[in-house]
């Protein structure tokens, strides 16, 4: 007889992240986005567009990262 695979022998996740993560870690891997993409900005970027782009891009990253993520 074929057993019925539940809801609990499956993990799902409720974000887009492929692991279980709590705010926390959501808010680590915030900062690290940001931290790359500002030393990617600061790289590639600079001159023709200043350091605060940079900022506004990462914050609506992180925003998206908690919430969803």
């Amino acid at each position: 007889m074929q057993e019925q695979k539940t809801n609990k022998d499956k993990k799902e996740f409720d974000g887009f992240l492929p692991f279980y993560t709590n705010a926390f870690d959501r808010v680590f891997i915030s900062v690290v986005i940001l931290i790359g993409i500002h030393l990617l900005w600061l790289r590639f970027m600079e001159p023709a567009l200043p350091i605060e782009a940079a900022t506004v891009i990462s914050l609506v990253i992180a925003y998206y990262v908690v919430r969803r993520g």
